[in-house]
C-alpha cells in the first residue's frame, strides 16, 4: 500500500524546506503555511493576472532556478510570532518580524548575502533592487501556478533518478509537498482521477515538468547534478517530469476560496488511487 513518508512546506519562496510530522490542505486548495512570502524584484512586487488569479512569475524574484546558493541558506518562520531566522551555517544572518522594519532588515540580509555569491551579477540587472519582501506570512500564494496544488513525488522516481545519474540524490531538490513510498519508479506520472491521502480526497492535475532548481543541491547551493539532461536523455522523457500536481475538486484556484474539503495529511497515512 503507498504511503506517505515525508511532507515538507516552504513558508518563503526559494528557500529552506521545513520537514513536517503533518500538513493542512486548506479549503482553496493550497497547504497552510506553503509559500507564504517571496523576494520580488523591484519591478515585480505586485502581481500579474492569468485567467483571472494573481500569477506571481518565479522568474520575476528570488528563486532557485536563477538563484541556486539560496539552498545554502537555513530559514525557520515562526507562524504564530511571524518571525523569520536565516542562518548561513552556524551563524545568524537576520531574525525579524514582518512589520515595516522586520521586513527592511529581511530584505538588507539576503540583497547582503546574493552579492558574495556565484549569482550576484543577476542580481543587479534594471528593475531588481530594491528587492521587496511580499505577502502577509499566512496566505499561501506564491507557488509557480497561479492555481493552488499539493506537490508529491514518490521516493522511488528519486531513486531511480539518481542510479541514472550514477549517485544517489536528496529528494528534497524537488520542493514537494508529499513524498511517497510503496509504488513503482515513475507510477504518479500516470495516475489519473482522484488520489485520496489521509482523510483528503484530491484530484490528479498534471506531472510537473522540472527546471534548473533540481541542479542545486539542498544543502550548498552548488548545480551538482544534470537532473534535467538525465531525464530527457538516458530517462528517455519527452520533457523534464518528476512528480505529480493534486488539487482540490471543484475548487477555483483563488487564494482564499473556501469552496473545497480541505483536511489533514500525516506522515504515515496511506495513499488511494481510485
Amino acid at each position: 500500500m503507498p504511503r506517505v513518508v515525508a511532507l515538507y512546506r516552504h513558508p518563503v519562496k526559494g528557500f529552506t524546506p521545513e520537514s513536517m510530522s503533518e500538513l493542512t490542505v486548506q479549503a482553496d486548495g493550497r497547504i497552510a503555511g506553503d509559500r507564504v512570502l517571496a523576494f520580488r524584484f523591484a519591478d515585480a512586487a505586485t502581481p500579474e493576472q492569468h485567467d483571472g488569479l494573481d500569477s506571481w512569475p518565479k522568474a520575476k524574484g528570488l528563486a532557485l532556478e536563477t538563484f541556486p546558493a539560496l539552498a545554502a541558506l537555513r530559514l525557520s518562520y515562526d507562524d504564530a510570532a511571524r518571525r523569520v531566522r536565516i542562518r548561513q551555517g552556524s551563524e545568524t544572518l537576520v531574525e525579524a518580524g514582518l512589520d515595516e522594519d522586520g521586513r527592511a532588515a529581511l530584505v538588507s540580509a539576503v540583497t547582503a548575502f546574493v552579492p558574495g555569491s556565484p549569482d550576484a551579477r543577476r542580481l543587479h540587472r534594471p528593475g531588481r533592487l530594491p528587492l521587496a519582501l511580499v505577502g502577509d506570512g499566512s496566505s499561501a500564494r506564491f507557488q509557480d501556478r497561479a492555481r493552488g496544488y499539493v506537490s508529491l513525488h514518490s521516493a522511488a522516481s528519486v531513486d531511480a533518478l539518481g542510479g541514472a545519474l550514477g549517485f544517489p540524490i536528496d529528494g528534497r531538490r524537488f520542493r514537494s509537498n508529499v513524498v511517497i513510498s510503496g509504488v513503482e519508479a515513475w507510477d504518479e506520472l500516470g495516475w489519473q482521477g482522484d488520489v485520496t491521502i489521509g482523510g483528503v480526497r484530491l484530484t490528479t492535475a498534471g506531472p510537473i515538468v522540472r527546471c534548473l532548481a533540481t541542479h542545486a543541491n539542498p544543502d550548498t547551493g552548488e548545480r551538482d547534478a544534470s537532473v534535467l539532461k538525465t531525464l530527457t536523455g538516458s530517462l528517455g522523457q519527452d520533457e523534464p517530469t518528476l512528480g505529480r500536481l493534486l488539487i482540490l475538486p471543484g475548487v477555483s484556484g483563488a487564494v482564499g476560496d473556501a469552496s473545497g474539503v480541505g483536511g489533514t495529511i500525516r506522515v504515515g497515512d496511506e495513499v488511494i488511487l481510485d
